[in-house]
């Protein structure tokens, strides 16, 4: 009972609510509001059922993509619902995307990992809130 739909300014209190549970440091909803009015940002949000169950963002420059958010409500995890996301943004026309995740951050990394991202490298105290670094994962789509 899963659906994706690209998300607009309708669905801002959505994703601010998804934010709050999933982040230490969550975006705002004017930040959200400032990123969906960026042209090279491509946001989608999951529905499971008729609740709102997660979202991804991504920005496209030149052909490279790179993932702001992938985050899913804690009770609808391991669904799928974040795979689909990935999945669907895949379809846009990039050279690549790539993304930071928590070192601690076990689950996604694995997701990652079968999905075909390769680890690139770490971006050192990149998160706050805790202060933990950051794993670089990328996955090449040409």
């Amino acid at each position: 009972m899963m659906h994706i739909k690209i998300a607009t300014k309708e669905n801002i209190g959505d994703i601010a609510k998804i934010e709050q549970a999933c982040f230490s440091a969550p975006w705002s909803e004017d930040s959200i509001a400032e990123s969906l009015d960026n042209p090279a940002s491509h946001f989608l949000i999951a529905y499971y059922g008729d609740e709102v169950a997660g979202y991804m963002g991504l920005q496209i420059f030149s052909g490279e993509g790179y993932v702001t958010n992938v985050a899913v409500l804690p009770k609808f995890r391991e669904k799928g619902i974040a795979k689909a996301l990935i999945t669907e943004q895949m379809k846009n026309d990039m050279e690549f995307i790539t993304l930071e995740v928590r070192e601690s951050n076990v689950p996604a990394i694995n997701l990652y990992t079968k999905m075909g991202f390769e680890n690139m490298g770490i971006r050192p105290k990149f998160y706050s809130n805790p202060t933990e670094n950051a794993i670089i994962m990328t996955k090449y789509l040409r």
